[in-house]
């Protein structure tokens, strides 16, 4: 565990960074550092490894004070991620990898076969280990980042808004992405970011700053959401928190409908069987959805597929959230979400009345385990 005790940094002019913060950090789980700018997120990180020293207060890493330990000793030890990933342009990929385990002492060779492997693992093609970073993309660089950074299999990685150069994309992508490694590795990450939403999707806990290095509110995103603890994070939260919210609450127990789902026969473009809602889905003969029909477009079962209409963005029951479901029901020019499996086939579809009625079932069941917890 990382504790921060009591922590200030007050810099010589006056600036006061970070103001008497304390947060227990736990073991194997994802800390987020969120709030406005100048709160004094990335002095807090820094701290952690003593690229910024505390001006009070100490920082204990497993209960031994971090000044207490050799400042390059305690930098090996965690794996540090920035913006633009700070690489060495002059190297080539598998070599910025495997830097730290050869200043460790680790043989190139060794080294490079390390460096290789952990391509592989944050989804690089180990076909790009003779590039350099000017070559490669942004989200490409950004995983050449983390990868160095897990190079010496260190238990702590300081990751300070590593996500926040690229596009929503890639961003989305690098995300999944860290969330697969934690899941493999069960680091202890402390992560800085100014966006909430990245904070709620990552964090294991949430740590909300005010100006001025003060602490808000220290919870989980769940938590967060559902009960700010005053005005401030309300507000810093936005008004849509509620929506965020919903990426706690499971699309597993969605009742779906299937009798819109009709198959169209790949040859004669014909839809199969005669089923009658106010708009069909039409799939493929795979069972991929292709889009919605006007049943009375539908002319002796045969079907325009240019005249179909877009089916939004799919969900997948029991994996995305009611906010997922959500989101497609009402991207859906009819209203109506498309539930699909791992392959991409339809399973059904549910409207936007019956994904509300599954939220305030949800909200019954967190109000009755809440009194039941209390």
């Amino acid at each position: 565990m990382i504790r921060i005790d009591s922590v200030s940094k007050r810099y010589p002019d006056g600036t006061v960074a970070v103001d008497r913060l304390s947060l227990d950090i736990p073991d194997r789980a994802i800390t987020v550092l969120v709030g406005p700018s100048g709160c004094g997120k990335t002095t807090t990180l820094r701290m952690i490894n003593r690229m910024v020293e505390p001006s009070e207060g100490r920082i204990l890493l497993d209960g031994e004070d971090v000044r207490e330990r050799p400042v390059n000793s305690l930098r090996r030890s965690m794996g540090y991620v920035i913006q633009n990933a700070g690489l060495f342009q002059h190297r080539t990929i598998i070599d910025n990898i495997a830097t730290v385990p050869r200043l460790l002492g680790t043989s190139k060779r060794v080294a490079r076969e390390q460096a290789a492997e952990l391509m592989e693992r944050v989804g690089l093609d180990t076909a790009l280990a003779r590039r350099y970073p000017y070559q490669l993309s942004g989200g490409q660089q950004q995983r050449v980042g983390v990868a160095r950074a897990l190079a010496a299999d260190p238990p702590v990685l300081l990751m300070d808004e590593p996500f926040s150069a690229v596009d929503p994309v890639v961003r989305k992508g690098l995300q999944d992405e860290l969330l697969r490694i934690q899941d493999e590795l069960g680091k202890t990450i402390v992560f800085v970011t100014h966006d909430i939403d990245e904070a709620v999707k990552l964090g294991t806990m949430v740590a909300v700053l005010r100006t001025g290095g003060h602490l808000a509110q220290f919870a989980p995103p769940a938590e967060l959401l559902s009960d700010p603890a005053d005005p401030f994070v309300e507000d810093f939260l936005g008004a849509d928190r509620g929506i965020r919210r919903l990426s706690f609450f499971a699309s597993g127990e969605l009742a779906l409908e299937t009798a819109p789902v009709v198959p169209i026969d790949a040859d004669a473009e014909r839809i199969s069987g005669a089923a009658t809602a106010p708009y069909l889905l039409v799939t493929d003969t795979d069972g991929a959805p292709l889009g919605w029909a006007e049943p009375e477009r539908i002319v002796a079962g045969s079907i325009d597929k240019d005249q179909l209409l877009s089916f939004g963005r799919p969900f997948r029951p029991g994996t995305d959230s009611l906010r997922t479901a959500l989101d497609g029901a009402v991207l859906s020019p009819t209203g109506w979400a498309v539930a699909v499996d791992g392959d991409g086939r339809a399973l059904g579809v549910v409207s936007q009345q019956a994904v509300g009625e599954a939220i305030r079932a949800a909200h019954d069941e967190h109000r009755t385990d809440a009194k039941a917890a209390g």
